[in-house]
């Protein structure tokens, strides 16, 4: 077995000795094939791979509470993996272990249309069960872009194009199903919309990207699907006029649902890999959910205060064909964005700050990319002040990463000065530890408390949200 790093010979052992006991139940559904481990030791961001030692694939939740409770007992660290789709290595093995790959736990358990919630184990996919909803006249509106489980959004307090109106995963989870890190199996909530009783453990989990458990069900929040939509794109001269206009747009009508911005070079991507044909200049994608009456009457609005702010184009898709060609480009932006240099990888960082902040912040951030001389288009959930930054650059030139480095670092930096967040949807993962020390200062001191309450042993992902032996504790 090849050694990962961090790893001592002592640890080797135990998770040599770990994985022998746990091979007599799951047999070939354990392998410690190279090409595997590599797999799972790394998500679609440039962190480097760290593989596991192992990885398993359980097909139901008591399957996941025999392995947490054998590394438990043998010291070994575990780490969720869902898709594989996060952005600042949370799936990395920093320190070895076993890697768990929930993507066989894959049944819709319940849903319950009059409730409107569903219970679902944590390796279906949004898209799944939006599929098996379609029929119910409900749906679930928690899109971050890509096809990610509901386990790892939930591991991730995920958003996405849809959160102005909808709210993120914190606030569409009513409940979970979880493994702690002993082995042993809790539900944070019941299915009741709301409760009074005692923590809110929910919440405490969503967001909390695998250091205190393993997520193996979720019930979450169901909506309405709206009577009519319709898409807008509007074209504006420059990127104040732009981002300024949702500050406008969003005090116009609550039928608002969308509001994404792209830079004018992240219009040159999508046109060229979506084959659209926008102006190359700041656009925005706007989308509005309701009765055809209360969006009927909101849009003649919009149109006209976007022209006042300076669009220079504005068009409508109606159809569901013409608004599917539209948010799939924008949904495409991550292979967009890698055409633009073949052959680069990629670094997708997000920031967000209040709304009456986010000029300043896209417009610095911008500024930033040109005086590094780096290449990074710029999109965003700007509705409720997120934006992101995909970097493209050369991991092996030297002088490049450092660019980068510094980029990253003043973009976290400046979010935190304006009273927002290093992070609005990506998480911390191990990529922004320091970020999140700068965020927080004193406060990390709780959530290392929690963590040392709840997992004594650090095997739960470990290296990540925060270094445990550099948080101090309570006296």
């Amino acid at each position: 077995m090849t050694a990962v790093i961090n790893h001592s010979g002592h640890q080797n052992d135990l998770a040599d000795a770990a994985i022998a006991k746990l091979k007599l139940h799951f047999g070939n559904r354990l392998t410690t094939a190279a090409a595997v481990r590599d797999q799972h030791g790394r998500d679609v961001s440039w962190h480097p791979s760290y593989p596991p030692d192992a990885v398993i694939f359980p097909e139901t939740a008591d399957e996941v509470s025999r392995i947490v409770a054998t590394c438990h007992a043998f010291d070994v660290p575990v780490i969720p993996f869902g898709t594989g789709t996060s952005c600042e290595g949370h799936v990395a093995a920093l320190m070895g272990g076993i890697c768990v790959d929930l993507s066989r736990l894959d049944r819709i358990l319940m849903v319950q249309p009059d409730d409107m919630t569903a219970t679902v184990e944590a390796g279906v996919t949004r898209k799944r069960l939006n599929a098996e909803l379609r029929d119910t006249g409900l749906f679930f509106p928690v899109d971050p872009g890509a096809d990610a489980s509901l386990g790892g959004m939930a591991s991730t307090r995920a958003s996405g194009t849809n959160a102005m109106r909808y709210g993120t995963m914190k606030d569409n989870v009513i409940s979970l199903g979880v493994v702690l890190p002993n082995g042993d199996r809790i539900r944070t909530a019941s299915h009741a919309r709301k409760s009074a009783a005692g923590y809110d453990l929910t919440r405490l989990w969503v967001g909390s990207e695998g250091t205190l458990g393993i997520v193996t069900d979720v019930t979450v929040k169901l909506h309405p699907i709206p009577d009519h939509v319709v898409a807008i794109s509007a074209s504006f001269s420059t990127l104040e006029q732009a981002v300024g206009f949702v500050l406008v747009a969003t005090r116009l009508t609550d039928t608002l649902a969308r509001i994404e911005l792209l830079d004018e070079l992240q219009v040159e991507a999508v046109n060229s890999y979506s084959k659209l044909s926008l102006p190359v200049e700041p656009t925005l994608f706007i989308e509005l959910h309701g009765s055809r009456g209360a969006v009927e009457a909101a849009l003649p609005f919009i149109e006209e205060e976007a022209h006042a702010a300076g669009a220079s184009r504005f068009d409508t898709a109606v159809s569901a064909e013409a608004r599917a060609k539209l948010w799939q480009a924008r949904h495409d932006i991550w292979w967009a964005n890698l055409a633009l240099r073949p052959g680069a990888s990629a670094l997708p960082t997000d920031s967000c700050v209040p709304v009456s902040r986010l000029v300043e912040a896209i417009l610095a951030a911008k500024a930033d990319v040109r005086d590094l001389g780096l290449l990074a288009p710029i999109c965003g959930h700007v509705g409720d002040g997120n934006f992101h930054l995909c970097v493209l650059f050369d991991p092996a030139d030297s002088d490049e990463r450092q660019r980068v480095e510094v980029l990253t670092k003043r973009l976290s930096a400046r979010a935190i000065a304006l009273q927002g967040t290093s992070t609005g949807e990506h998480g911390i993962g191990h990529g922004k530890m320091a970020a999140l020390v700068a965020e927080h200062g004193p406060a990390i001191r709780v959530m290392a408390a929690i963590k040392r309450a709840i997992d004594p042993h650090n095997i739960m992902n470990p290296g990540k949200i925060f270094n445990l032996a550099e948080a101090p504790p309570f006296n």
